[in-house]
């Protein structure tokens, strides 16, 4: 059952960001730009751990990978804006993203950062 509510609230807050995007864009950027999704995963982690050590290494692991997340908020748009349609621009920002977080572990791991 705790399972089914996660998936709810999940969807839900998706959902209201998606439909007040088409409305008032600059707010739904702003609610999706919120650690929304990590805090909520913090805290049933938390509710259903109780161990803070879980909570420091998720919390690291957002942390670290939040870097290469924002080259797909970069490159999304410049695709568009170049004449590319969206099931492509998508594809190709997501790509670059899936690359880009491949060799950023790895430069970490290079510089002594482990992410656990």
């Amino acid at each position: 059952m705790a399972f089914v509510i996660k998936v709810i609230i999940s969807a839900l807050l998706i959902t209201s960001i998606a439909e007040l995007g088409k409305r008032f864009s600059p707010l739904a950027a702003i609610l999706a730009s919120l650690p929304i999704n990590s805090i909520i995963a913090i805290i049933w982690l938390y509710s259903e751990t109780k161990d803070s050590q879980k909570i420091i290494d998720l919390s690291n692991g957002i942390f670290w990978g939040i870097l290469p997340s924002l080259l797909f908020f970069v490159l999304l748009p410049i695709f568009l804006k170049a004449g590319l349609n969206f099931p492509v621009a998508l594809l190709l920002a997501s790509l670059i993203m899936a690359v880009a977080y491949f060799v950023y572990v790895f430069v970490l791991n290079r510089l002594g950062v482990k992410l656990n």
